[in-house]
């Protein structure tokens, strides 16, 4: 009995500092935000209770309303075309073939720059007078085609969110990482029945790393709610806030000192967030065991 009281003693220390941390930096913070979404609050004075008011106001504002809308589109694209772009990349890595070891590296490297730096080369492509895709299409006999792609309603949006969707190598090498784990064993007896590589791919690959398909998945979908660097350098919401996003929009409302609607956009993101993550995990229907 002795042992058994010591070895939960044991599992509260343990996991206590982690605890601490948990609250400190993340439960307190989000509880905090939710209350003082209930206040006017400029920063400076006193807060005033208002209750659901700072709601109805960002829920009856168009731009924040674009915001959510262009968020969950960023999220959906993430998720549901980025991931599968790393899966297909993964799976062909992981076969080994020439070179693999290279465009692993290759794939992956984007990662590990500044997303402002990737931003900023994104930029000198899309740029009106002297960018590399207009130049692109001039060379080719498609000038006609060429713009301000950046400044146009029409274009922005699907531009910064297009660039966004080629840099996969972190989902990739996370499915790598579970390719590698499958026994290959399984393999081995697929092929004794004949199976061929993308039947091997559809009926044990993809199914054995489901779980690691579902964690790039939210992953993606989270980073996708919570862009702000790459539309804050490229287009800070413009043309017409076509490409505002909500942590674009509660940066604007803090700098007019708008801290009860900065925190209401926040709760509604936290809100979304939660949504999206609970569909993802339906999606894939998690049983246990």
């Amino acid at each position: 009995m002795k042992t058994t009281k010591d070895v939960k003693i044991g599992i509260v220390l343990f996991l206590l500092p982690a605890l601490i941390l948990f609250i400190t930096f993340f439960l307190f913070p989000i509880c905090y935000v939710a209350v003082m979404s209930l206040f006017k609050w400029n920063g400076i004075s006193g807060a005033e209770f208002i209750g659901l008011e700072n709601y109805k106001d960002i829920l009856t504002d168009k731009v924040f309303i674009r915001s959510i809308r262009n968020n969950v589109i960023w999220a959906l694209a993430a998720a549901g075309i980025q991931v599968p772009m790393a899966l297909v990349m993964a799976l062909i890595l992981s076969k080994k073939p020439r070179g693999w070891k290279f465009f692993r590296t290759v794939y992956f490297f984007p990662q590990v720059i500044s997303g402002i730096a990737i931003a900023s080369m994104w930029s000198a492509v899309f740029n009106s007078e002297f960018g590399v895709l207009n130049g692109f299409l001039k060379l080719i006999g498609l000038g006609d085609l060429a713009r301000n792609w950046l400044g146009d309603p029409k274009t922005a949006f699907p531009c910064v969110l297009l660039y966004g969707l080629f840099y996969i190598g972190y989902y990739m090498v996370i499915m790598m990482a579970g390719i590698t784990g499958i026994d290959a064993e399984y393999y081995e007896a697929a092929r004794i029945d004949g199976a061929s590589s993308l039947q091997q791919d559809i009926h044990i690959t993809i199914p054995l790393i489901k779980y690691s398909i579902m964690t790039c998945m939210t992953l993606a979908a989270v980073f996708g709610l919570r862009t702000f660097e790459q539309i804050f350098f490229l287009t800070n919401g413009g043309p017409a806030n076509r490409t505002s996003v909500v942590v674009l929009y509660l940066y604007n409302q803090m700098k007019k000192n708008d801290y009860g609607g900065a925190n209401a956009s926040s709760v509604m993101l936290i809100i979304v967030g939660a949504l999206v993550i609970v569909s993802i995990r339906k999606l894939f229907t998690l049983k246990k065991d």
